[in-house]
């Protein structure tokens, strides 16, 4: 906050942050009246515009941050004196208008106030699936453009009556120019009533409603044949459905919760948490998995339905009722939003499906966390996080990252402020290239925001790429894994060498290789790879991505055991010759750390074909329940990092599926560590970010930490976005923005 000057009479204050759509005004507006103040209160584009006159003006300011809203972040207040005006009353003025630099609130879940409405008999809103209010409901979903007034949003198409209108415009009411306000009588409406979804349930049939974000698709997470014909209809074999659970009581039920995961749970941003299960649930939901993503009833709807189910008349009473909640796509497609769009697609999928005449202006997934030594991690951030901004050390040109293929985001820079795009998913396909390119419309015209560069992964045949260059906009290449690093250090603001550990599964290397296990030494804009894993064969290219028993017989073949591929793998067709082709020069190599966790999982025989990305590494992780380590069990030799040891010990040694996967866990962590402390000593820089899908291993990520905090590295994890391809565009929106600060060769047509 800037200094206060004394002995004023008249204050003009600006606020800037999220304090638009949180009942700011209607807060700014009852604190005036409480300390006797003339003036007014309006939003403009740069947030919040206040002017007060009166006597106790200090005591205002001082309460005005100690007491905001629950939904309000206040990133910073000026405050000048000017002349005095007589005035006595205190107003909320119409928007005022400009360039923007405000930003629009995150969705919220239902607050206790609404809740209470939603179940009171004697309420307007009772039973009502859209209530809402100035402290919770949608906000980012149902926007269109800043400044956020009624105009600007979904409920533009709903006119108020009079009982609404009446709360709109009273002080005293929460809904106090809450611009979502509706009600029964002149809001959005459900196509079916909760009952019929109830019933539908009940019948162990899969139902499709318009969610808070797009279609969700619901059904009983114990009904093991619902989930399967689920998985049939949604052609996702394997991949794990999160569930839905009435309470936070209900938790322990079916997964072990420790108190920082049940706060994120019960947190405005309702996320999916990921946590340890108890296995009470239908085999179906997460094959081979010790892992189940869970969340809590996030909108009305969603309270209304396990309220009918728990209530005297349901149709099936039982308080432990846990329900699939996934998103209701085909896998790799872009999550529905509009009703037309819905009936046609989930047709195949959903028995029943449930619309409403509200539209959602922009598709948002649920987000997913996990918890780290204590603090969150995220996998997938979304819903309840989006749009709010990472805050950067220094401020940027404005430019427009773009991501890489998978589990793309994007990012766009504003002055100090990083806003990360939600979700957006793989872009393999033409609906998920439109929802990429759906979503740097939204986010530019809604922070109202020209960005003078697009920065873009390193790969030349990225769709992300070839869009940066479709544009014809000056560019900036950032290789992949100098991205990962750097939006780590992004967001811990750091500004000093720094060592980066980058373990994922692929990545353009700047020569042109198959990178994934790097060791890297970052400096501002420039970064030198240091060290990386020993490169091994991928036989059959892209093939071994989906085919870990292909990684295994790379690992065998190089430990000299070439026979005994077509006997371990005797199922899989071309193992006969899989030998020869490993026999030959050249082909394809990698350095990634992932090919590794695939090859382990096909050699102890947990996975030797996966359906989704990262499949063999989680039901490897998930035979982990203490980790081992084998002593001399790899090799560091000018920068390479081999775990040939450990693998021969794999193969010759009697382990159970359990042993091999904690003495894989154990090793590969303590192996890194090692690699890390040396790399620490050569340098002398100690700070360690650690980035890259392979993070998302709860027990690596866990023991690597640990590990560099006992060898006294300074480790540093991603907090604000996931370790995964979904925090690159961060980095590359970092990256970019200081090369076009440090030198005006920064700009360049081509990459």
């Amino acid at each position: 906050m800037d200094a206060i000057p004394c002995d004023r009479t008249r204050l003009r204050l600006r606020v800037s942050g999220t304090v638009q759509g949180v009942g700011f005004r209607p807060y700014v507006y009852g604190l005036a009246k409480r300390y006797g103040l003339g003036g007014f209160v309006a939003n403009d584009a740069s947030g919040v515009v206040i002017e007060v006159e009166g006597n106790r003006t200090s005591e205002f300011i001082a309460a005005l941050t100690l007491e905001k809203p629950p939904l309000a972040r206040i990133d910073h207040i000026s405050v000048r004196e000017i002349d005095a005006r007589a005035s006595e009353d205190f107003l909320i003025r119409t928007s005022e208008r400009g360039k923007l630099s405000t930003r629009i609130a995150a969705d919220a879940a239902t607050c206790q106030e609404c809740l209470r409405e939603l179940f009171d008999s004697k309420s307007r809103h009772h039973l009502y699936a859209f209530v809402n209010c100035s402290h919770c409901g949608p906000r980012y979903t149902i926007t269109e453009q800043l400044p956020y007034d009624r105009c600007n949003t979904a409920m533009e198409a709903f006119a108020m009556c009079p009982d609404c209108a009446a709360e709109y415009a009273d002080p005293a009411s929460r809904r106090f120019r809450a611009e979502s306000i509706s009600c029964p009588a002149c809001g959005p409406r459900l196509s079916h009533g909760v009952n019929a979804i109830c019933a539908a349930i009940a019948r162990g049939e899969i139902v499709a409603i318009k969610g808070p974000g797009g279609y969700q698709l619901l059904c009983d997470a114990r009904n093991h044949d619902a989930v399967y014909r689920l998985r049939q209809r949604k052609q996702r074999d394997q991949k794990p459905f999160a569930v839905m659970v009435g309470s936070l009581e209900r938790v322990s039920d079916i997964a072990e919760a420790d108190a920082t995961e049940l706060a994120l749970l019960e947190s405005l941003a309702r996320p999916i948490v990921i946590l340890r299960s108890r296995n009470k649930l239908a085999p179906a939901l997460a094959p081979g998995l010790s892992r189940v993503g869970v969340m809590l009833p996030g909108v009305p709807l969603h309270q209304l339905i396990f309220h009918a189910l728990r209530s005297e008349g349901a149709l099936l009473k039982d308080d432990g009722w846990v329900m699939v909640c996934t998103s209701a796509n085909f896998s790799g497609e872009p999550l529905p939003i509009d009703n037309t769009e819905a009936l046609r697609r989930l047709a195949g999928i959903a028995d029943l499906i449930v619309t409403h005449d509200r539209n959602i202006l922009t598709r948002i997934d649920d987000s997913v966390l996990s918890v780290i030594a204590g603090r969150r991690q995220f996998v997938r951030r979304a819903r309840g996080y989006v749009p709010e901004p990472v805050q950067l050390a220094r401020s940027l040109p404005p430019v427009l990252a773009v991501g890489g293929a998978l589990k793309s985001t994007i990012t766009l820079t504003r002055g100090n402020e990083a806003f990360v795009s939600q979700h957006i998913g793989d872009l393999d396909t033409a609906e998920g290239i439109r929802f990429f390119e759906e979503t740097i419309r939204h986010l530019t015209s809604a922070l109202d925001v020209e960005p003078v560069v697009i920065a873009h992964d390193l790969h030349p045949d990225m769709a992300s790429t070839r869009f940066a260059e479709a544009t014809g906009r000056a560019r900036i290449a950032v290789q992949h894994h100098h991205a990962h690093a750097a939006a780590v250090i992004a967001e811990h603001g750091l500004e000093r060498p720094t060592l980066a550990l980058v373990l994922d599964g692929h990545g353009y290397g700047s020569d042109g290789g198959n990178w994934g296990g790097e060791l890297l030494l970052c400096e501002e804009i420039r970064f030198q790879r240091i060290g990386h894993l020993a490169p091994l064969k991928m036989p059959g290219g892209d093939h071994a991505v989906r085919e870990p028993w292909r990684m295994a017989s790379a690992i065998l073949h190089l430990l000299g055991r070439r026979n005994d591929i077509r006997y371990r793998f005797a199922e899989q067709p071309k193992a006969e010759r899989l030998g020869a082709l490993l026999d030959q020069a050249g082909g394809a190599t990698t350095t990634s750390a992932g090919r590794l966790f695939d090859a382990a999982a096909a050699l102890l025989g947990i996975a030797t074909l996966q359906t989704y990305e990262g499949e063999a590494a989680m039901k490897l992780e998930a035979c982990v329940r203490r980790t081992a380590v084998l002593e001399h069990g790899w090799l560091i030799d000018d920068g390479v990092l081999s775990f040939g040891p450990l693998f021969a010990a794999l193969i010759a040694y009697k382990v159970d599926v359990n042993e091999g996967a904690e003495l894989f866990h154990g090793t590969f962590a303590a192996g890194c560590v090692d690699w890390l402390t040396r790399a620490a000593r050569a340098t002398g820089v100690s700070t360690v970010v650690l980035s890259g899908g392979c993070f998302q291993n709860v027990v690596l990520a866990h023991e690597i930490q640990n590990g560099c905090t006992a060898a006294g590295l300074a480790p540093l994890l991603p907090c604000e976005v996931p370790p995964n391809d979904g925090g690159l565009s961060l980095g590359q929106a970092w990256v970019a923005g200081l090369q076009i600060g440090e030198s005006s060769l920064g700009l360049r047509g081509a990459a």
